[in-house]
């Protein structure tokens, strides 16, 4: 078991949306919009570089260093999956781990207006989910692609940094590709899938 994961535990057994950490600052979740500390010690420069170049790898660790920034998709276990964003700051290293729901929602739990469920009947062409962060954008494209997997016989090609809700093909077939592990640009993905 990784390190880090015994924060990302604390955030789904607190029912947490998110786990900040940082140098310099105590690990910190987010419950219904509120941040608080989980503990009082404060991240030290390389407890950060510990559990960040742990969880992502040596290749993407690589990838940060060079960039100051990396988004991917971390699986803690079966249950549990986090969009994540490393980030270099004024003070050191930090990320921000978003706890993604393992069941997708449908369109009516999620309160979607009917007419966004006829995106479904498409025949082709490019839909594209825009908004700020935060505004459900994901959320809303995973259920609309779970409502056409689940009733039609199509081809489904996401293009995603990274890679969030896992659609196993059910009555289509759901193609996620992952940028930049699957494909180097989003433009060369999209290139791709025409």
């Amino acid at each position: 078991m990784a390190y880090l994961d015994l924060f990302l535990k604390i955030v789904v057994a607190q029912g947490a949306s998110d786990l900040h950490i940082g140098e310099g600052q105590p690990p910190k979740i987010r419950t219904h919009g509120d941040i608080m500390p989980i503990r009082s010690e404060l991240i030290s420069h390389e407890d950060a570089t510990r559990m960040l170049s742990e969880v992502c790898g040596p290749e993407n660790w690589e990838i940060f260093q060079q960039h100051g920034d990396l988004d991917f998709a971390y699986q803690m276990d079966k249950d549990s999956r986090f969009r994540t964003n490393y980030f270099k700051q004024s003070n050191g290293y930090a990320a921000a781990f978003r706890l993604i729901p393992t069941k997708i929602a449908s369109l009516e739990q999620l309160g979607i207006p009917v007419i966004v469920k006829e995106f479904a009947y498409l025949r082709g062409g490019l839909v594209l989910v825009t908004g700020p962060t935060g505004s459900g954008k994901t959320t809303t494209q995973a259920a609309l692609i779970d409502f056409i997997n689940q009733n039609f016989s199509k081809h489904v090609v996401t293009i995603e940094e990274p890679i969030e809700f896992v659609h196993n093909n059910k009555r289509s077939i759901v193609t996620q590709r992952e940028v930049p592990g699957d494909s180097i640009t989003f433009a060369a993905a999209l290139k791709a899938a025409l």
